[in-house]
């Protein structure tokens, strides 16, 4: 096949997004020994989400490997396994159930090269299928992100489409620190364009989806879905909404978040973890400490989930999370105080 064709057909080639996590993982497999993927059910079964497909088949059991189900136990092993050098892939299979791990993550991993004065390192990435809207109820919906980005020595990444989700998979195999990845479910059968090669997409660099000059809103993993969403309607109504989605949240791009509200003077930041103590509280502050605050024509907006555990009923837990609606809304109502 001539090259010019190689090119369109790249072009073109759709994944979705639990696709383009496997194909990250299966390339990542290829080119280091070192990587392997584990946790429960991740072999034989395929993951919970269906993300591993056919590792197992591809790479056999040594290097997919189904754990018991002890998030502890399998989470100190990843550390153990990161510090002897390897390259270890663990999957939460529900990113609620991190909570049972949190010793090894937040007191070992994150902080075992700082206390070892650089010589030991772990490099280990933590897969977390996350957030709501599959009718799981509140012990397999919530949206813990900001937890762990309170964590120093922790990495925080939030992929929102397939190209992101198998670039900073990949990016964050090859980073010498703790990683943890946050994957929404609701993303999982989401398409996109993906190239088949490998490729990197750097981590604490955030992308702006859409350019505007109203306002800026700021989201990632679905709600930066959503906001694009949002901004077409409020394109209908005259409102230019320029839209960035983080990506990662520790280290955060403050950098274009900044440029963006001198740009527009206004700021709404849109997140499905609950609303008190979350990742729209940081960059608010992070904006009122900075000369940027200066720019602002209105007080920033905050639009997070609700101060309760996610409800079963499907009605009442779409109630509980920011929806395109809200996001609307608020950053028309935004746009309107500023203007006033």
């Amino acid at each position: 096949m001539p090259s010019d064709t190689l090119e369109a057909v790249s072009e073109i080639r759709e994944l979705s997004y639990a696709e383009a996590v496997r194909e990250g993982l299966g390339q990542a497999m290829e080119a280091d020994e070192r990587v392997f993927l584990f946790g429960e059910d991740v072999g034989v079964y395929g993951g919970a989400f269906g993300v591993s497909g056919d590792l197992v088949h591809r790479f056999g059991k040594d290097r997919v490997i189904d754990t018991p189900i002890s998030e502890l136990g399998i989470a100190g092993a990843a550390v153990g396994a990161a510090i002897t050098g390897m390259r270890p892939v663990l999957e939460i299979q529900f990113s609620d159930f991190v909570t049972l791990a949190m010793e090894q993550l937040v007191n070992q991993a994150a902080k075992i090269r700082f206390m070892f004065g650089g010589k030991a390192s772990v490099p280990m990435v933590v897969r977390l299928p996350g957030g709501s809207g599959t009718g799981a109820a509140a012990q397999h919906s919530q949206s813990l992100e900001a937890w762990f980005a309170h964590v120093p020595g922790l990495k925080v990444l939030q992929p929102s489409t397939p190209h992101d989700a198998k670039g900073m998979l990949l990016a964050a195999i090859d980073d010498p620190n703790p990683v943890l990845i946050f994957e929404h479910k609701l993303l999982y059968k989401t398409k996109g364009h993906v190239p088949a090669e490998a490729y990197r997409i750097p981590i604490g660099k955030a992308a702006i989806r859409r350019e505007g000059t109203d306002v800026t809103i700021v989201g990632s993993s679905i709600m930066a879905r959503k906001a694009e969403a949002a901004a077409e309607r409020l394109a209908a109504d005259g409102i230019s909404a320029e839209v960035i989605d983080l990506r990662s949240i520790r280290p955060i791009d403050f950098t274009t978040i900044a440029e963006s509200v001198r740009k527009t003077h206004r700021l709404l930041v849109v997140y499905e973890g609950v609303k008190t103590m979350g990742i729209g509280a940081e960059i608010s502050a992070m904006i009122a400490e900075s000369e940027v605050f200066d720019f602002l024509d209105a007080p920033i907006i905050r639009l997070g989930g609700a101060d309760a555990p996610i409800p079963y009923n499907p009605v009442l837990e779409k109630a509980a999370v920011p929806q395109e609606d809200d996001i609307v809304t608020a950053a028309a109502n935004l746009v309107r105080r500023g203007e006033a």
